[in-house]
């Protein structure tokens, strides 16, 4: 049972899940749209287009959505012990998972993001060099 485990999350811990994002800036109702992928590995690359400028960089997980852990007990009687029991849980993070994006443009620009979610949907807040901000909602992008 342990092996196929291993093995289910050895495949499930190796495949990429693309994101589209939506921003819209805090001083407009314009949209702009940009992608992220999960490499299976808590990181991977974000690209993000604004006024037709290109950022693209990378973003890391800082704060996972959830965790799993090794929970055991011991049953005993009488200042005897006996068997002992134990299971693998896993929580949800109750505030989701975080994430911190740093993309530059070609003309050396940056754009800095906070993100957090669970589940595949989330929002963040990024924010350009001249200080504009942008509230940005993540989303699945639609499988082909």
């Amino acid at each position: 049972m342990r092996l196929i485990l291993a093995a289910t999350a050895l495949v499930l811990g190796g495949c990429a899940t693309t994101y589209d994002l939506t921003l819209m800036p805090r001083d407009s109702g314009r949209t702009y749209t940009g992608f992220a992928r999960d490499d299976g590995h808590g990181q991977g690359p974000i690209s993000i287009t604004i006024d037709g400028k290109a950022y693209s960089g990378t973003w890391v997980q800082s704060a996972p959505d959830r965790t799993s852990a090794y929970v055991s007990g011991n049953i005993g009687w009488g200042g005897r012990r006996g068997g002992g029991l134990g299971t693998i849980i896993t929580m949800d993070n109750p505030d989701g998972g975080e994430a911190k994006a740093l993309l530059s443009a070609a003309d050396g620009s940056g754009l800095r993001c906070d993100l957090r979610g669970g589940g595949g949907l989330g929002a963040g807040m990024c924010r350009d060099d001249r200080g504009r901000e942008f509230d940005v909602q993540v989303r699945p992008a639609p499988r082909a």
